[in-house]
């Protein structure tokens, strides 16, 4: 008797049309304790798409009052105009596409200037965006998922979990969420998931929590996102080294200077 083996359920990468798009300010809304969202608009965003739930956009933020010309697409490559180019940064998009709205949620800290621009945002500002150049499609089904982020993770976290809620048949998920404070919880209340938190930042605490699970043999998913030196950490030390590396997403969502 033949014994077959379930073929392994592998993320898979896709390439999407990449543009710029300038796109107008449409409501503004402090969502939580610790997160700004800002919901864009206009018939720039006709085609947008963003099938990988941890999808990065760039976000452009020009000088106030300064020109910005976004870079055009050639055969040749992205060409910017002459000049200095404005501060960016990425995040991860929020599509409504019933709606045809796009939300962004802004953790809202010193010295961002992004995190600056969302508290100062109103109805009728621009902003102008790039991408997704690349998504990453994981599959929702996988029978053990477990996701570790901090408060830069937590937007395609939501996400995330907004899509598993709508499986016929729930999944074992596992989070690890480490929060600067106790009230950022609030951001994902309603997740429908259980949350182990770390309150206060302590990368030995979430290693701890991480080396202390069991992953399945098979069937399952890993998401590590956050600060580049703790995400290492972690990889190096926490995570077994029978996970296969396909079935494990790792990223630093933002560099400690």
């Amino acid at each position: 008797m033949t014994t077959l083996t379930p073929e392994k359920k592998y993320p898979q990468r896709v390439r999407n049309e990449l543009r710029f798009r300038e796109l107008t300010v449409l409501r503004v809304e402090r969502i939580s304790h610790a997160f700004q969202r800002v919901v864009l608009g206009g018939e720039a965003l006709e085609g947008f798409t963003s099938p990988g739930f941890d999808d990065h956009t760039k976000l452009f933020f020009p000088e106030p009052g300064a020109p910005f010309s976004p870079p055009q697409i050639t055969d040749e490559g992205i060409v910017w105009a002459e000049g200095v180019r404005p501060l960016s940064r990425d995040y991860s998009p929020l599509f409504d596409a019933q709606n045809n709205e796009l939300a962004y949620d802004f953790f809202i800290h010193d010295g961002g200037v992004a995190s600056q621009w969302a508290m100062n945002a109103k109805v009728g500002d621009k902003l102008t965006i790039g991408g997704p150049r690349g998504s990453l499609v994981v599959p929702e089904d996988y029978a053990w998922q477990l996701y570790v982020c901090d408060e830069s993770g937590m937007p395609a976290l939501m996400r995330r979990f907004a899509a598993l809620r709508e499986l016929p048949q729930k999944p074992e998920v596992k989070a690890i969420v480490t929060v600067a404070k106790a009230e950022y919880q609030d951001y994902l209340a309603d997740c429908g998931f259980e949350i182990d938190w770390v309150v206060g930042h302590s990368a030995q605490a979430v290693a701890d929590k991480l080396a202390a699970l069991q992953v399945p043999d098979q069937d399952y998913f890993l998401w590590l996102t956050g600060e580049g030196a703790v995400v290492k950490s972690l990889l190096d030390h926490s995570v077994p080294g029978s996970v296969d590396p396909q079935l494990l997403r790792s990223q630093a969502y933002w560099h400690q200077k």
